[in-house]
C-alpha cells in the first residue's frame, strides 16, 4: 500500500481525493486502491484561506493525522499529493519532496511560471524522480474515449473546446479555471502547439493555436452564459461533439496518480505539462497585444 501525504487544504480535492482513495464516506464505484492518505497538512493560502478550516476539520473527522510544515511528512510517506489551489506556491510546495527523492503529483495548475515549471522538471529528472500534473478534466470518460476511437473516426484533424474560465489574479488568465479547457485541448491534440493568437474581455476567452503539423485547436473560456465543459473534434472520417460528464474524473485521475507511485512512470511526460504552462503565457500575451500571433518558445520534441 502506497502512504501518501497531501498538502494544503484550501481545495475541496483534499476531501474528493481523500474519500476515494481512503474508501470513505463515498460510493464503492469510487473507490480507488492501492494508496491511501497517511498524513496531511492544512497549510496557507492567499486564494481561499476561508475553506482551510472546514476541510481541516473533515480530514481529521476521515482519522488524517496532520503536521504543521509540509517537509515533516518526509519519513512517513512514499509519494506527496500538492493540493493548492494557487499554483504561484507550486514550486516552494513541491521542490523539498523532489529533494528528497519523494515521486509527486501536482494538482492543476503545475505553475504560474514558465521558468519555475521548467525548474521543477529539471530537479525532477536531475533526482530521478517522477512528477506528474494535470487538469482532471484530463481524465473524463468522452475525452478518453475519443482518443481511443481513431479507427473508427480516423485521425483527429483539430478540435474546438470550451471551458468555464473564471479568473482570479493569483492564478492569472487561463491559468485558473480555464487550465481545465487547456488540458482537455491538449488531451485530444496532444503536445505540439508552436503559437496563438487570442481574444480577451471580461466575458470570454477566445483561443486559436496552430501545431507544428498545421492542425489547429481551438478554446473557448466561458465567463458569462451557459457554461460547461465539451469538445467537437474534427477527424478524417467523422465530426464528434461531446459534453464531458464530470462524475467520474477524480476517479481516472487518481487511478493515473496511484499508478505512477506504483510504477515510477508518470502517465504524460512532464516536458508537455512544461508546454502548457508555455502555452498559457503565450495567450495572456497575445490578448494583451490585441490578438497578435505569439509564439509559444517552447514545444516539445
Amino acid at each position: 500500500m502506497i502512504r501518501l501525504g497531501i498538502v494544503d487544504f484550501d481545495t475541496s480535492h483534499v476531501i474528493a481525493f481523500t474519500q476515494r482513495l481512503n474508501h470513505i464516506d463515498i460510493s464503492e464505484e469510487q473507490w480507488i486502491d492501492g494508496a491511501k492518505v497517511v498524513v496531511g497538512c492544512p497549510g496557507e493560502s492567499l486564494l481561499s484561506p476561508e475553506r482551510i478550516p472546514g476541510f481541516t476539520k473533515q480530514m481529521k473527522g476521515y482519522g488524517v493525522p496532520l503536521v504543521d510544515k509540509p517537509e515533516e511528512m518526509i519519513g512517513q510517506i512514499d509519494g506527496v499529493c500538492i493540493e493548492s489551489v494557487d499554483g504561484t506556491v507550486h514550486y516552494d510546495r513541491t521542490a523539498p519532496f523532489l529533494e528528497a527523492g519523494l515521486p509527486v503529483f501536482v494538482d492543476k495548475p503545475f505553475t504560474c511560471d514558465l521558468q519555475e515549471a521548467q525548474a521543477l522538471a529539471d530537479l525532477a529528472q536531475s533526482k530521478n524522480v517522477p512528477i506528474f500534473s494535470c487538469s482532471s478534466l484530463r481524465y473524463g470518460l468522452e475525452v478518453i474515449e475519443i482518443q481511443e476511437r481513431t479507427r473508427e473516426t480516423g485521425e483527429i484533424l483539430g478540435v474546438e473546446v470550451c471551458s468555464p474560465a473564471p479568473t482570479h489574479p493569483r492564478n492569472p488568465g487561463l491559468f485558473h479555471y480555464g487550465i481545465h479547457g487547456v488540458e482537455t485541448l491538449y488531451a485530444i491534440m496532444g503536445p505540439g502547439c508552436e503559437a496563438v493568437w487570442s481574444v480577451s474581455n471580461d466575458d470570454a476567452d477566445v483561443v486559436t493555436g496552430l501545431w507544428r503539423d498545421g492542425r489547429i485547436g481551438t478554446m473557448r473560456g466561458i465567463r458569462k452564459g451557459q457554461s460547461g465543459y465539451g469538445y467537437t473534434a474534427y477527424c478524417e472520417k467523422s465530426i464528434v461533439r461531446a459534453s464531458i460528464n464530470a462524475s467520474y474524473i477524480y476517479r481516472e485521475l487518481l487511478n493515473q496518480v496511484v499508478e505512477m507511485f506504483e510504477t515510477g512512470k508518470p502517465p504524460i511526460d512532464i516536458s508537455e505539462t512544461v508546454e502548457i504552462v508555455a502555452f498559457i503565457e503565450a495567450v495572456m500575451k497575445s490578448a494583451e497585444n490585441d490578438g497578435a500571433k505569439t509564439e509559444l518558445g517552447y514545444t516539445v520534441s
